[in-house]
């Protein structure tokens, strides 16, 4: 399994779990659930923030919070 954040843009993922912190239910309200996928669709210059399509719905992510979803590939 990989991190969220280690995933390049274009590629599609589907989130295996969520590690239990502080993010994981602002993720889990934001549509990270276990068995969704995850596109990647870009990356800010700076590496941070990232654009991911879940759920239907495009919205951006802090790494520090992508690191918190261990996903797999398709």
């Amino acid at each position: 399994m990989k991190r969220l954040s280690e995933i390049n843009p274009g590629v599609t993922v589907i989130i295996k779990e969520i590690e239990d912190n502080d993010f994981y239910l602002k993720l889990m309200e934001m549509g990270f659930i276990p068995g969704e996928t995850v596109k990647i669709l870009q990356v800010a210059p700076l590496g941070d923030p990232i654009s991911v399509t879940v759920a239907g719905y495009n919205l951006s992510l802090r790494l520090n919070e992508a690191d918190n979803v261990l996903v797999e590939d398709l």
